[in-house]
């Protein structure tokens, strides 16, 4: 293989490619969960969820592929095989755990929250340890991106009626306040 002048190190790349390679696998953990779910969930949320999930697995897609052509981008090779991805992930299964559909909510955002610690921590060291600012940058893409996603699961399980139970909205026009 032709040797890679970008910059970076050998060292520097080899650095960055661990943790992307580790952000792969949380994402590959993360997407099989979500699509477990989205089969699984029954109630009256099921469509808004099925549809949710269906959003969030198709964005889990891309960011999967964005991540293993950034490692190719590097000169390493992604992680393939689950048993890879279960060896470094820090995301953890639930095997035979099929929770309601608060609990698949509430597991879903924890793992979110937790993705985005992680890249956090990644991106500072990408930055400041590994110098690569592509990376930095490109994970930072990524974070804000799970960062909307777990916005949308904690508001799901979070949201109030706006008005008290058993009061009837107005249905008057009123002004706004300073209009």
């Amino acid at each position: 293989m032709r040797t890679i002048n970008i910059g970076l190190t050998e060292e520097q790349r080899q650095g960055v490619i661990n943790l992307l390679n580790q952000d792969l696998a949380d994402a590959y953990v993360l997407i099989v969960k979500t699509k477990k779910y989205h089969w699984d969930v029954v109630g009256p949320q099921f469509r808004s969820l099925h549809e949710l999930w269906e959003e969030h697995y198709e964005k889990l897609t891309e960011n999967i592929d964005a991540l293993a052509e950034r490692i190719r981008a590097l000169g390493g090779f992604p992680v393939g095989t689950m048993e890879g991805f279960l060896k470094i992930a820090t995301l953890k299964e639930h095997s035979g755990d099929v929770p309601l559909a608060t609990g698949m909510v509430a597991q879903l955002g924890e793992n979110h929250e937790q993705v985005i610690r992680n890249l956090r921590d990644h991106v500072d060291q990408c930055s400041e340890q590994f110098h690569d600012e592509g990376t930095s940058d490109f994970l930072t893409g990524l974070m804000e991106e799970h960062e909307q996603m777990a916005w949308m699961l904690r508001s799901f399980i979070e949201g109030q009626a706006l008005e008290p139970s058993g009061v009837q909205p107005s249905t008057e026009m009123k002004t706004p306040v300073g209009v």
